[in-house]
């Protein structure tokens, strides 16, 4: 597979220009010209989404929506029939200012893979294809600095694939070296060549993998995390900051030994699910406790970010793919719960963004913002499964 060449996204220079200006937030006029933005939240804190409009979808003032594929038919504008049972995704910038949205398949028995949709500068859809199949139930994953796409396998010794998206028709690369476990997502620190990686399993582990060349996923060391308490404080708990060790697993492939039982100090996470990183901090959920994280990746520390049981406003539930957005918020998909993408800021706080109405019993997957931040891309997984788009004014950062 020939990689693409490494161009910085807009998504990165968006956090640059925040970091840089002195500013909270970085925000966006017509033709993607960046200004600094100070305190400002575009979502009101709290606000209510109106009734369903045309598509199903709840949505605040000022947004609306549209259907850019669904399961079983052919993607309007193309040729190519969407897959089954949408689940993570991406968006990568094209170099004519258009992008390209990938998405997995979590379909069993070899159905699996992952399907992308290429988007015009103006966002109509100019093709749409395949980038990998004949795996497993692929379930989330990430994207990497260098443009590929990390395809997921959420099954027992399931592997993670590589891909590339601007290529229709191509074929993902295994890359043995990530693990064979119950794969969720994974998330790139390219300052420090790390990839972290959720395991779906009741007993779950945190994962690093170091990878050995910038660029290049074919050797490193995978490691688990261990939550260190020095004090005796017992779990950890909402409010506290614990620093994090690595611990090698030595048998990547678990050819003898899952790879969760072969650290014994490491320390079990209640169903791992989304994860993505920004600016030095690894944001992932825990589903089996309805928990958000958050982990310095500098100094190590990890906190909890958001917790059902003790939220003062439980309006989230049932937390899966989550998306970093500059200045700190986290957009974060339930499965099911009451089927929202809901805004959790850097306090806890937490603002519904978008609900689907007429899919009862499916789930939420693949939000991912378009690389000038105006459009959000997500899906609702069965009953069909349908890949939405929502415009408008989104919060890109929080308030102070």
């Amino acid at each position: 597979m020939n990689l693409p060449s490494r161009r910085l996204t807009r998504r990165e220079l968006l956090s640059l220009a925040a970091r840089t200006a002195g500013f909270v937030g970085v925000g966006l006029m017509g033709g993607g010209m960046l200004l600094p933005v100070a305190c400002s939240r575009r979502i009101e804190p709290g606000g209510r989404l109106l009734p369903s409009d045309a598509n199903g979808l709840r949505l605040p003032a000022g947004f609306t929506s549209r259907i850019v594929a669904v399961s079983g038919e052919v993607v309007p504008g193309t040729s190519h029939v969407w897959h089954s049972a949408p689940d993570g995704g991406a968006t990568f910038e094209m170099d004519d200012g258009g992008w390209i949205y990938v998405s997995n398949a979590e379909i069993s028995r070899g159905g699996g893979g992952a399907g992308a949709i290429r988007f015009a500068p103006d966002g109509s859809v100019t093709d749409a294809y395949s980038i990998l199949h004949g795996t497993d139930r692929n379930c989330a994953g990430g994207r990497t600095p260098w443009n590929t796409w990390l395809s997921c396998e959420e099954v027992d010794r399931g592997e993670v694939y590589e891909c590339d998206p601007f290529v229709p028709g191509s074929q993902g690369i295994v890359r043995p070296a990530l693990g064979a476990f119950k794969h969720e997502a994974a998330a790139v620190d390219p300052t420090r060549r790390h990839i972290y990686l959720t395991e779906d399993e009741r007993d779950g582990l945190l994962y690093r993998f170091i990878y050995s060349k910038p660029g290049s996923l074919a050797s490193g060391v995978l490691e688990a995390a261990q939550i260190l308490d020095p004090e005796d404080q017992g779990e950890i708990r909402p409010g506290d900051v614990r620093s994090i060790v690595w611990h090698p697993v030595s048998d990547p492939s678990a050819s003898a030994r899952a790879t969760r039982r072969q650290v014994a100090s490491a320390t079990p996470f209640d169903g791992g699910e989304g994860c993505d990183f920004m600016d030095g901090i690894v944001v992932f959920s825990t589903k089996g406790d309805d928990r958000v994280w958050r982990l310095d990746t500098e100094s190590n520390q990890i906190e909890i970010l958001y917790d059902r049981a003790t939220s003062p406003t439980p309006l989230l539930s049932n937390v899966d793919n989550v998306l970093s957005v500059p200045g700190g918020d986290v957009f974060v998909a339930e499965d099911p719960g009451d089927l929202q993408i809901v805004a959790l800021s850097t306090s806890g706080e937490v603002t519904p963004i978008v609900q689907v109405t007429d899919a009862f019993g499916s789930e939420i997957t693949g939000p991912a913002l378009s690389p000038d931040g105006k459009r959000l891309y997500f899906s609702s997984q069965r009953f069909p499964g349908k890949t939405y788009e929502v415009s408008g004014p989104f919060l890109i950062a929080s308030m102070t």
